[in-house]
């Protein structure tokens, strides 16, 4: 994440409480809003498997 109070942090490891408030209030534009919106998509569907190739690469 490039800012805010998790800046630094991998997006597939955002709070699912934080992804919420992006989805009420707006996912910034372009790339980095197309990723937390499919984040946020994954995470509430329960398909966080996906996300385990990703984290593994820390």
């Amino acid at each position: 994440m490039p800012f805010g109070k998790h800046k630094g942090s991998l997006l597939c490891d955002l709070p699912v409480n934080y992804l919420e408030w992006f989805q009420r209030e707006g996912f910034p534009p372009g790339k980095l809003g197309m990723m937390l919106a499919t984040v946020y998509e994954i995470k509430i569907n329960g398909l966080e498997d996906l996300l385990k190739p990703i984290k593994k690469m820390k």
